[in-house]
């Protein structure tokens, strides 16, 4: 990586705090950081890097701070964006919110995090559960807990400490994936996705290992059985504990997984996806004076499913008044904060269709046209299914002492960026 310093700065570029990893660069060079910010962004020009003569600025924004990574190599800068979030979310882990208060109140302990999540330039443990082992906090004071640092940090499996136990060993496995979705106002499919990750929550004693098994498709034509139901993932991204050379060998997910809660891999789909829910509406106007909306849904996955909690946010003119609803199914509601029907159906199962009409009053002025065509939003979850087709096939927990671990698999689908525009 060989970023030579990191700064946490003010909303004015003062200097919060600092850390000279690699003491190859004149620390004052910052000074020159937020002038060239501020003066791109004058000239509408603004980059997520910033160079001033031999030194590069790499830097994100987050609430009132800027980090800003300062280097004079040629780093590879998505590693270093990548740590620069990484350490966002460890010091959020410690003072639940990053801003400069959380900063100034606590400027020990995140000197002593700086230290422990890079040395000379270079990740080194940036798990806030490892770090939590030794650098303790208690209100605005550091505890060391230990003289000597724990294991996990200088074991192999830096991610999950030794000697856990548990009176009963399981491991809970989350599906998830979320559907993306832009239908146009003639109904055609413009953009569709699906966004998925496998979470874990380990309940695991020892240094288990375990193994997974997912019907992918190039796993199952490399064993020569393509003609089963398989999916193609792309995008894949794995936690660190996945053995890496495994899956790109013969694309066996192995791990040593992490205590607690965690992301076992992220993927995405880049298929086009049956609208799961597909809704039509009409929009009625009567002598400039009032104004109904007609809103059909339908669910379009098998019977045997059923999608809970759904919300449709239908829009309606900022100047509407006077509602009055009525659902097949479910309630509405008139959120005029929002200019929007809130329609709520709490099941809804495949293969069903429900209507919901709303009527409003309009003022004697109001424009002809509703404004910018905003589109219809569903929100929508759908237990014990999963839209691409992944199935998990096997989870094969193995532990030098031989316990018996029951494994439990939920899939979960839900709505992400699902929008139909109107009319």
């Amino acid at each position: 990586m060989s970023a030579s310093a990191i700064f946490v700065l003010d909303l004015k570029g003062k200097v919060l705090i600092c850390r000279n990893y690699m003491g190859n660069m004149d620390m004052n060079e910052i000074d020159h950081f937020l002038p060239m910010l501020m003066k791109r962004e004058e000239e509408a020009e603004m980059t997520p890097l910033v160079t001033h003569g031999s030194s590069h600025f790499l830097w994100i924004k987050h609430n009132n701070l800027y980090l800003v990574a300062m280097t004079k190599k040629n780093a590879n800068a998505a590693l270093v964006y990548s740590f620069l979030y990484r350490i966002v979310q460890v010091f959020q882990e410690y003072f639940q919110e990053l801003e400069e208060e959380s900063v100034r109140d606590n400027f020990v302990t995140v000197y002593e995090l700086m230290d422990e999540i890079m040395d000379f330039g270079f990740p080194q443990t940036t798990d806030s559960k490892i770090l939590q082992e030794y650098i303790t906090q208690q209100g605005h004071k550091l505890e060391i807990g230990a003289v000597r640092p724990p294991a996990t940090v200088t074991n192999a499996v830096s991610w999950r400490s030794e000697g856990i136990k548990y009176r009963n060993n399981e491991v809970f496995m989350d599906v998830i994936e979320s559907v993306n979705l832009l239908v146009s106002a003639t109904g055609t499919v413009l953009r569709s996705d699906i966004v998925g990750s496998i979470k874990l929550k380990v309940v695991l004693s020892g240094m288990p290992e375990l193994r997974l098994g997912l019907n992918d498709k190039v796993l199952f034509e490399i064993t020569g059985r393509a003609k089963t139901k398989t999916v193609e993932l792309e995008d894949v991204k794995f936690h660190q504990c996945v053995r890496l050379s495994r899956f790109q060998n013969d694309r066996t997910i192995s791990f040593i997984p992490p205590d607690g809660e965690s992301e076992l891999m992220s993927y995405r789909l880049n298929t086009t996806v049956k609208p799961l829910i597909w809704i039509e509406s009409v929009i009625e106007r009567f002598s400039h004076s009032r104004i109904e909306i007609k809103v059909k849904a339908k669910s379009q996955f098998k019977s045997r499913s059923t999608a809970n909690n759904v919300s449709i946010l239908v829009p309606v003119p900022n100047d509407a008044d006077s509602p009055k609803f009525r659902t097949s199914t479910g309630s509405a509601k008139w959120l005029p904060e929002k200019n929007v029907v809130q329609w709520n159906i709490k099941s809804f199962p495949g293969g069903k269709e429900y209507l919901m009409r709303a009527h409003f009053g309009l003022p004697s002025v109001e424009s002809e046209e509703m404004e910018g065509k905003r589109p219809i939003t569903v929100n929508f979850e759908i237990p014990y299914f999963t839209v691409s087709g992944l199935q998990v096939r096997y989870l094969k927990i193995i532990e030098k002492s031989g316990y018996q671990a029951l494994p439990w698999v939920r899939y979960i689908t839900q709505s992400g960026d699902y929008q139909l525009r109107t009319n």
